[in-house]
């Protein structure tokens, strides 16, 4: 289980986060949604260490990650970053074989155990077919199934997701969510997601965080979290709950 205790972050002055705390199990999907500087992607970059913690900790089953150096850190936390920059010159399988980077030697020779992890990652994924192709002939959708792919070579039992449908279509939308929902059950990952879409969130994950002004304003289930009180307070502006026409779900309908 991934555990944050009382996470604070400060950016100069102002407080990011300010006591944040949250829970991920293992095979569990937990979507953090909340307006624009709420605090989301601070979030995820905190737990991953990209930034400075003011204080608070970060914990996997009671072991302290906050307290790790980078390389031990990014074999238990493997990150898929909002608009990740992949190199265009890159073949796909070299790309993927970058998640296995915490795992390398000073030499920096990739054995054959990375190689066997990037070949399942690439599996996982359906990027097979295309492993030979350079980043640069990528579609979106498949840009961001190599950054998933990326950060499923690392074999880290948590995945940190930051917006990770950004400028994607529906289907290709779609396509990543199940394909998380598929590997969280079947690889028994603990996975933290950003996501700006309520509805999405809703119906992907077990559980929502929402965020506000740096703080955790709700933390539970799709029910317990979408309501009109907590989302026309949080983002201002009124909103209707009805239930989902086909699933047992909220769904949010703005005015």
């Amino acid at each position: 289980m991934l555990e944050i205790r009382d996470l604070t972050v400060y950016y100069g002055r102002r407080a990011a986060l300010k006591d944040v705390s949250l829970r991920v199990r293992t095979g569990e999907i937990v979507a953090v949604i909340g307006p624009n500087g709420a605090g989301k992607s601070t979030l995820i970059k905190a737990i991953s260490g990209v930034v400075p913690m003011r204080s608070g900790q970060v914990r996997l089953d009671e072991q302290p990650l906050d307290r790790m150096e980078g390389s031990a850190r990014a074999r238990q936390i493997a990150v898929v970053p909002q608009g990740g920059f992949l190199p265009p010159a890159f073949l796909v399988e070299q790309t993927v074989l970058l998640g296995r980077t915490p795992y390398l030697g000073w030499l920096g020779r990739a054995r054959a155990e990375d190689q066997a992890a990037a070949e399942t990652a690439l599996a996982d994924t359906g990027l097979t077919g295309l492993r030979t192709r350079t980043v640069s002939e990528l579609s979106g959708g498949e840009h961001q199934r190599v950054l998933l792919a990326r950060a499923l070579a690392a074999q880290a039992p948590v995945l940190l997701l930051d917006e990770p449908t950004t400028h994607l279509d529906l289907a290709h939308q779609a396509t990543i969510f199940n394909l998380v929902t598929a590997l969280a059950a079947e690889k028994r990952l603990a996975v933290l997601m950003v996501m700006h879409d309520l509805n999405h969130a809703a119906a992907f994950a077990d559980r929502i965080v929402l965020i506000a002004e740096g703080v955790v304003w709700a933390d539970g289930s799709p029910e317990e979290v979408l309501t009109q009180e907590n989302l026309s307070g949080v983002y201002g502006i009124p909103v209707q709950i009805v239930p989902h026409p086909r699933r047992r779900i909220p769904l949010v309908l703005m005015g």
